[in-house]
């Protein structure tokens, strides 16, 4: 095969097997190391799992709304509708089932493309050399794709029975009767909401004001009243110092010295770069202060020939940015026209219920004078769809340049946001305006209706923020 360009992945997640398709593709000789499984953590035990579970919670949550519109059951105990119980077992097992299929879904879809995958820990020997378990495999080209994992906070070491990373929700028998959300990021808010709509007693713990502080604040206002208003306890300003098992369940200790009890604790306090091991910095790639690998714009690393994509570079820790890092990598290396990543353009979406999605640029950018922006709110009890639907908390928020009123930006919170958020991605990659989106049709009645709605509302010369 002389002339074939030999690439070698480490890490058989969106950032590597996104990348391995692409390669094949394009004729190189891939191969694909991975100790967990094609789909690596992402689809086995993070991101596929998590959403699955949450689904399933969006549907129970779904039932015990009903009464408001008029659908009542019969039969059920107090404080549940109709004897609407969570089977968790069942629950997990169906989890489970799903990452395994998805994971021989990435599976086939490499053999097809004649991908090399071999299970194995990976190393970099050197630049133009991997260790894969026994075998030492050359190539041409590196990336290195190889996730991230939770953090364990000092004092409050994960047992996989009463106090718990995500990766271990799965094996539980049965549902928290009272769950302790540790960190109220996205990870944490995610798990909270849906643990409580499965029905389990559940406690967020935060260390600052607010949940999701990095998030929108309006968007993270509504989905605190949403919770609290399901009885969900919400401690703000409440950092942990450490877990501990009692008889029955455990105890979580405040550095204010309160505490609060429950039968299990879950931890969501960040992620770790699966760099260490590697041989990187041996070989002159250059990681930052908390281990995380250096990237430039098309991927590229310190180390000539070696690149690098997904949670292990930190720059965006969404599958979305890992896998067009991956591709990016392998159109750079072998030489195809290709783009820098443009993280501005980047749709995120936290699984919450309702859901909240955005893209571009932030209302804190405007607040901070970063940026100049128009801005609307639009509520989504105003939208007719959502009035026959019983959904009475979100909003669809746009932002625009005042003088040309190209679309800069967005927040949704709905049901469903990640759906919604896809019109105004559009409208920011390839700079539509306003006008553009007040002037296109939207089905009515429809939720996605209230963004070109909001659009008309910033195209009027006498709007204003809202």
């Amino acid at each position: 095969m002389d002339g074939v360009t030999k690439i070698v992945i480490i890490g058989g997640g969106p950032g590597g097997y996104e990348a391995a398709l692409v390669a094949a593709q394009l004729g190189a000789q891939v191969t694909v190391v991975e100790r967990e499984g094609p789909g690596g953590a992402c689809v086995l035990t993070d991101c596929v799992p998590s959403k699955t579970l949450i689904a399933t919670s969006v549907r129970k949550q779904a039932l015990l709304d009903a009464p408001s519109l008029g659908v009542h059951f019969s039969g059920g105990e107090d404080g549940d509708v109709g004897g609407v119980l969570a089977d968790m077992p069942l629950v997990n097992k169906r989890v489970k089932e799903l990452a395994q299929a998805q994971s021989g879904d990435v599976a086939a879809r490499l053999a097809a493309e004649g991908v090399e995958v071999i299970k194995a820990e990976g190393r970099l020997v050197d630049p133009q050399r991997v260790r894969a378990g026994d075998r030492t495999v050359r190539a041409d080209v590196v990336i290195v794709a190889t996730g991230a994992h939770p953090r364990v906070l000092p004092g409050a070491e994960p047992d996989g029975e009463r106090i718990l990373s995500w990766r271990q929700l799965y094996d539980l028998k049965e549902l928290p009767e009272h769950l302790i959300v540790v960190g109220s990021g996205v990870t944490g808010a995610e798990f909270a909401g849906a643990y409580r709509s499965l029905g389990s007693e559940v406690t967020l713990v935060s260390s600052r004001d607010r949940m999701m502080p990095n998030e929108d604040a309006d968007a993270a206002e509504v989905l605190e009243e949403v919770y609290r208003r399901r009885g969900m306890n919400v401690m703000g300003r409440s950092r942990a110092a450490s877990v501990k098992r009692t008889e029955d369940g455990v105890v979580v200790t405040l550095e204010d010295g309160r505490t609060a009890e429950g039968t299990h604790c879950l931890m969501t306090v960040g992620m770790i770069p699966n760099t260490a091991g590697l041989g990187l910095e041996d070989n002159g790639v250059r990681l930052d202060k908390n281990g995380f690998i250096e990237v430039d714009k098309v991927s590229r690393t310190s180390a000539p020939g070696v690149y690098a994509a997904g949670d292990c570079t930190g720059v965006q820790m969404l599958a979305s940015v890992a896998a067009m890092q991956g591709r990016i990598a392998v159109w750079h290396a072998l030489g195809e026209a290709v783009q820098p990543i443009r993280l501005a353009t980047v749709a995120s979406n936290i699984f919450t219920d309702p859901e909240i999605a955005a893209v571009g640029i932030s209302q804190k950018q405007i607040e901070c004078g970063d940026i100049e922006a128009n801005v609307v709110k639009l509520p989504l009890a105003t939208n007719a769809r959502a009035k026959m639907q019983g959904f009475n908390d979100g909003f669809v928020k746009l932002f625009c340049r005042p003088n040309t009123g190209i679309v800069l930006g967005g927040v949704v919170v709905a049901p469903r946001a990640s759906e919604l958020i896809f019109a105004v991605s559009v409208a920011v990659q390839h700079r539509l305006t306003v006008d553009q989106l007040a002037h296109t049709f939207a089905v009515y009645p429809s939720l996605s209706g209230s963004i070109p709605e909001a659009a008309r509302r910033l195209t009027s010369p006498l709007s204003v923020d809202i």
